[in-house]
């Protein structure tokens, strides 16, 4: 675990000229899977906003979660760290520990940025400032959509009204305030995780829109044991399963009050002459099933759960219109913020700053990444799982079971449908992604 130590150290590191300093405005969306934007493809949802900063920057098409699951995700993002590493394994009560985490926003406080923490932190129901926030407005838990209490920095509120707009209107008063130093705005929405439930200005859009279902909807999951094994009497997963189309529709009803809120934060940088200074990186915290392999909600290793948007702006270095193909996983999110910032990173930070592709520069980068899930006593059906996924191959190992490996050919076979862990022809494919699995895990413990 990092500790106060190196958030001095990296305090002390040499900084760019206060000038120089971009502002960073993280914005994080809940179970929102890579395709959910218009930028990314979805058919039909309106995404205006969000898509400006795909269109004025940069898209990562192969980006990933290294834990599809909140709370995980959430300890990942801010530290650079893989879960195994940072300690947040679950979706439990994480407060204690979660006071701890040397935070990005910790480190960039600490070297002259004012700093805010507007929305979801979900690690348990301690809704109290964490360290190193200037400016503090969260809730308890999963919170709730509409007059949600919130605590406002250490002291609770009973706000009137949808809780999207709220975060996005505390956060683009933080981005309006007058101030003589570089801020970074980390906005964490509830929005669009369950119970999905859009603004009242929404209920009705999309209103018999078709729900186009993937093919590896019709998974038979004969080849699937881990997902079809019996686990104390509850029902095994099984084709047709997972998310209705109206749970979609209102997941997309929701991301229409996400991109208003993008919308008002872009126009308040702006308003203050602040737009064109500040790195803007928008991205998820998992995927979601939207019933492939017969499965709704995230956890698995498959890509649509694992998979994610990402989008940046930020004109003084990136392109507009970038598209980057290189792997972008979550825990580069805070070297990327930190170097963005010249700040130095922790010792212990195990992801990469994403600067060099956003830069289009020419960079050795990652050929592989591992993926890992901890199994939840509430949520027996899905086992421990460690995954490595090149640009042709993923391998998933379940830790705690026997025979129930998976291998899929990714170029042939990008739904997942086929696991060839068994199949004599892919011996050799098998053996190589196991030693790629056992190297990622060697260099990441």
């Amino acid at each position: 675990m990092l500790t106060r130590r190196h958030v001095l150290a990296s305090a002390a590191a040499p900084l760019f000229a206060q000038a120089s300093r971009p502002n960073l405005v993280f914005i994080l969306i809940d179970d929102l899977r890579w395709d959910g934007l218009g930028c990314t493809g979805h058919p039909f949802v309106r995404t205006p906003h969000i898509d400006r900063i795909a269109r004025e920057g940069a898209r990562f098409t192969n980006s990933f979660v290294t834990t599809p699951l909140c709370s995980p995700s959430r300890g990942s993002y801010l530290t650079g760290q893989y879960v195994h590493t940072h300690g947040v394994r679950g979706n439990s009560d994480n407060a204690a520990l979660s006071h701890k985490l040397v935070t990005f926003p910790r480190v960039l406080h600490d070297s002259g940025y004012e700093t805010a923490y507007v929305g979801k932190w979900h690690m348990g129901m301690d809704d109290s400032p964490r360290p190193g926030f200037d400016r503090w407005v969260s809730f308890r838990g999963q919170g709730v959509f509409n007059d949600p209490p919130l605590n406002i920095d250490g002291q609770r509120v009973d706000a009137k009204g949808y809780m999207t707009d709220l975060l996005g209107g505390h956060a683009a008063d933080f981005v309006r305030k007058d101030r003589s130093k570089p801020f970074c705005l980390y906005l964490a929405h509830k929005a669009i995780h369950g119970p999905f439930t859009p603004a009242a200005r929404h209920k009705d859009l999309f209103t018999g829109q078709e729900i186009r279902r993937a093919a590896n909807t019709k998974d038979p999951l004969t080849d699937k044991p881990a997902m079809t094994r019996p686990v104390d009497g509850k029902p095994a997963v099984a084709p047709g399963g997972g998310s209705p189309d109206e749970l979609i529709r209102n997941q997309m009803r929701c991301m229409s009050a996400v991109d208003d809120s993008v919308g008002a934060i872009m126009k308040a940088l702006e308003d203050k002459g602040q737009l064109d200074n500040t790195l803007i990186l928008f991205t998820s915290d998992n995927g979601y099933f939207w019933g492939e392999h017969g499965l709704g909600d995230k956890r698995w290793a498959f890509d649509e759960s694992i998979r994610i948007p990402m989008l940046a702006r930020y004109p003084k270095l990136v392109k507009a219109g970038t598209v980057i193909d290189g792997d972008a996983l979550n825990i580069d999110v805070a070297p990327t913020m930190l170097d963005a910032a010249g700040v130095k990173a922790p010792a212990g930070v195990q992801g990469r700053s994403l600067l060099p592709l956003l830069g289009g520069r020419k960079t050795r980068w990652r050929s592989s990444f591992l993926s890992e899930y901890f199994a939840e006593p509430n949520f027996p059906r899905t086992p421990s799982w460690q995954a490595v996924r090149t640009a042709e191959w993923k391998y998933v190992h379940y830790t705690e079971l026997q025979g129930m490996d998976e291998l899929y050919d990714l170029k042939r076979d990008p739904g997942e449908m086929k696991n060839l862990a068994g199949d004599p022809a892919a011996r050799g494919a098998l053996a190589r992604m196991q030693k790629e699995l056992a190297v990622r895990l060697r260099e990441t413990a």
